[in-house]
């Protein structure tokens, strides 16, 4: 009987595999779909920058945004955008929108969604510098994950290749989407992200006293009292955080650590809670 409920179950679990959508159980060669836990990556050569998203005023970069893409970019280059977390319909929009803010600092940008199967990943392999877009999280680490580009994209900026991200692309370079703000409007196989910071994003987190603060402060509160062990980066419009030659630093605010008992605001400058975790 016990070898008759054993062989039940092991066809149970395996019919359960067949029926899940191809996105989750496509082979992905040497690059798992679903990192081990846990899910933080380290590199000296790693050089990733977030923003928390609004990154633009009346047709330009903020001064702050556009003096941090300068140092995080450096020398004109060509910049692989990734805007997945646009529905398609919207991604050469975003794409006309961006370029002319690039091209101002010498930067040529292409975005990768012009390319499909082989065409894109050959694209991720050969750039040297992403910029992912805002939009939707949960759309765009579907999209990665489906099209096997998130193991690939991480692999490129752990081998030096320039990862930038505002919003949503903020949210999927930490350990997991876990206090994004937008609704789960799609399915993804896992929330687990690229893993490059130590910690999860909250993006267009309010200045302390607008109206939105205290709202958002119990959500992240609450947040943290289910994953207690998660440390909480909230990061405001318009602010910028880089983590770069083993040190991450706040380079434009505002942007508040949740972590222990209490969060707090940062100053500019090297937040030393989270270098301690990537050194």
């Amino acid at each position: 009987m016990k070898s008759r409920r054993s062989f039940f179950k092991t066809i149970a679990a395996a019919g359960a595999v067949i029926t899940l959508p191809r996105w989750v159980t496509a082979a992905a060669g040497d690059r798992a779909p679903f990192p081990a836990a846990p899910n933080l990556f380290k590199s000296q050569r790693l050089s990733a920058m977030v923003s928390g998203g609004t990154i633009t005023q009346n047709g330009k970069l903020l001064p702050l945004v556009r003096a941090a893409h300068k140092l995080h970019y450096g020398a004109p280059k060509k910049i692989l955008l990734i805007l997945h977390a646009s529905i398609p319909a919207d991604r050469d929009g975003a794409e006309k929108k961006l370029l002319p803010l690039l091209a101002e600092d010498g930067y040529v940008g292409e975005s990768l969604h012009h390319y499909e199967g082989r065409a894109a990943m050959k694209k991720v392999e050969e750039a040297e510098a992403f910029f992912v877009g805002g939009g939707d999280t949960f759309l765009l680490l579907r999209t990665l994950y489906e099209t096997g580009q998130l193991a690939l994209l991480r692999e490129k900026v752990m081998a030096g290749a320039l990862f930038n991200g505002s919003s949503a692309g903020a949210n999927i370079a930490g350990l997991n989407i876990g206090c994004t703000n937008d609704f789960p409007v799609v399915d993804v196989p896992s929330r687990a992200a690229l893993g490059f910071f130590p910690c999860v994003f909250n993006p267009h987190h309010p200045k302390v006293g607008e109206p939105e603060y205290a709202g958002r402060v119990d959500k992240i509160r609450g947040y943290r009292r289910l994953n207690p062990s998660e440390i909480v980066l909230g990061i405001g419009n318009g602010s910028v955080v880089r983590l770069h030659a083993g040190k991450v630093t706040v380079e434009a605010g505002p942007v508040f650590l949740y972590a222990g008992e209490a969060g707090r605001e940062l100053p500019l400058g090297e937040v030393a809670e989270l270098t301690k975790l990537v050194g």
